[in-house]
């Protein structure tokens, strides 16, 4: 009840931060521009004020559980940047704004990189992430790391998400007996509670779009190749990508655009080049519904009736700003994920032994076969999933076998060319919509997950980008609108994302209960 009594007065009042005061809750990145530019704060001095939020709520009050660790030079950071500031040096709309990072993406400093998992407790990358680069580039304060689903939550046949053997349950910040869903769960949570302005998810399937999803945010899943994935510990090859997680559109584009660029150390992003764009909020147009062919994935229809309703109502304000709607009953004729997760196993498999080899000697452990052997022998590892998916992917040869090499085939060839790409060619559409998931299901580390309806694996197996806007509550847990497409068509989806989200503005700040 104290806890309680202690939220309710942090939500009433401002943080205080060397004497100043500063509204945190839904802080947006031209606010804080403009407040810096006015002379209202510091940088310094609002990361202060998330630091110490972050330490009031998530780790006292409501317990959230989302951030994992505090970056120790965050202030000496932004005392940098305010230097830069003074000197009128801005190095753009991202200098001096907090930016949590799931705890998968390496940075080299005095913060390690655990994917949640107990042998990497102390592990620190002798590089930065590609991705982080460019944020620090661009003028970010890296304050700290999220929580998240151990292994990006590929690592037993059940589990809960936003649990791992380092940070432990993270909660839904909407009702605290909730999931966050993950396995960018902590991003997620700490987006939604205003712990941070921007944090970074990574996404193989439904970890972007899922947690925002539960924690009534904005998350942007890219096409795969439009941000670097160097640097992050791996599922897929394939299917992996980060992406921005923020409160609201605008904020996430402009992050998005922060962090695009070609990388020698990841094949994927030379295929960027002529499709991407280092300013995207020039497709934020509130008119973007406008003209717009939208296909209506009904497959998950009948799966709960309020969701159902919701959806009607959100195609109902589509066609009344004037896009045309189209229900499509499927998207690939064949199963897709059946596939993907052979491919899946197999990239594991490959992915984390190079991520180990390129630890050097800071490798807690060399393959993945000496993972399992030291996870299994652990008893908080083994205290609630099992962990077989490791000894899944392990059992898997190389790249060049045949049932990985024809996986990846019939996969990509039934998600693009006979799903994605053929419905809308066949339709003239600029965009698919489909509810996100549904609301959050009540946390179970017996029995684990219990998604129900979830729209992510066309656009994620295929490697298409994928945008969950808010698009209501059900008895106070957020739902969002998913809208995907083809490759690299982020441009068309911020236009009509950021068209329903300007004409419906469901985020609401979460209460705790």
């Amino acid at each position: 009840m104290k806890s309680q009594k202690l939220f309710f007065l942090l939500i009433i009042i401002s943080l205080i931060s060397c004497g100043k005061t500063i509204e945190l809750e839904e802080l947006t990145i031209g606010q804080i521009q403009s407040a810096y530019q006015n002379g209202n704060y510091t940088i310094e001095e609002l990361t202060q004020a998330y630091i110490d939020r972050i330490e009031e709520i998530d780790q006292n009050g409501p317990e959230l559980n989302s951030v994992l660790q505090i970056n120790p030079d965050a202030l000496k950071i932004a005392r940098k940047l305010d230097k830069e500031l003074q000197d009128g040096n801005i190095r753009g709309p991202m200098h001096g704004i907090p930016v949590l990072l799931k705890d998968n993406i390496d940075t080299h400093d005095k913060m390690n990189t655990t994917a949640g998992a107990n042998v990497l407790a102390n592990s620190k990358p002798l590089q930065d992430a590609f991705i982080v680069q460019k944020l620090r580039e661009a003028g970010a304060v890296i304050l700290g790391k999220t929580n998240l689903s151990e292994w990006a939550n590929f690592h037993s046949s059940f589990s809960s998400s936003g649990w791992s053997a380092v940070g432990g349950q993270t909660k839904n910040p909407y009702d605290l007996s909730r999931n966050p869903c993950g396995s960018s769960a902590g991003s997620g949570v700490a987006v939604s509670a205003n712990l941070t302005v921007i944090a970074i998810g990574t996404e193989t399937n439904g970890s972007i779009v899922c947690p925002s999803n539960n924690n009534g945010i904005v998350g942007i899943k890219p096409t795969v190749g439009l941000l670097s994935r160097s640097g992050i510990v791996p599922i897929s090859f394939t299917q992996d990508t980060p992406g921005p997680m923020a409160r609201t559109l605008r904020d996430a584009a402009i992050c998005l655009g922060a962090m695009v660029g070609e990388d020698g150390r990841d094949s994927k992003t030379s295929a960027a080049a002529g499709n991407s764009f280092t300013d995207y909020t020039q497709f934020l147009n509130e008119n973007g519904l406008e003209g717009k062919r939208i296909g209506y994935w009904t497959a998950l229809r009948g799966a709960h009736f309020r969701v159902d309703s919701m959806i009607d109502n959100a195609i109902a304000y589509m066609e009344s700003q004037g896009a045309t709607v189209i229900e499509i009953e499927e998207i690939s004729k064949t199963d897709i994920e059946e596939p993907s997760f052979t491919v899946l196993l197999y990239e594991f498999k490959d992915g984390l032994n190079k991520y180990f080899a390129f630890l050097g000697d800071n490798a807690p452990v060399n393959s993945l076969e000496e993972l399992i052997e030291v996870t299994f022998a652990d008893e908080i590892e083994m205290q609630y999933f099992d962990h077989e998916l490791l000894k899944m992917a392990q059992e898997k040869g190389d790249l060049i076998s045949e049932e990985y090499l024809d996986a990846l085939e019939e996969m990509l060839m039934n998600a693009r060319a006979g799903g994605i790409d053929r419905v809308m060619k066949r339709h003239y559409l600029d965009a698919i919509v489909a509810p996100t998931g549904n609301p959050a299901w009540e946390t179970d580390l017996t029995n684990g997950d219990n998604f129900g309806q979830y729209s992510s694996s066309p656009a994620a197996i295929a490697g298409y980008p994928n945008i969950s806007v808010p698009m209501g509550f059900i008895d106070g847990l957020p739902v969002g609108l998913s809208i995907f497409g083809k490759a690299w068509s982020e441009p068309e989806l911020l236009e009509i994302a950021f068209a329903y989200e300007q004409g419906t503005m469901f985020r609401e700040v979460p209460r705790y209960r």
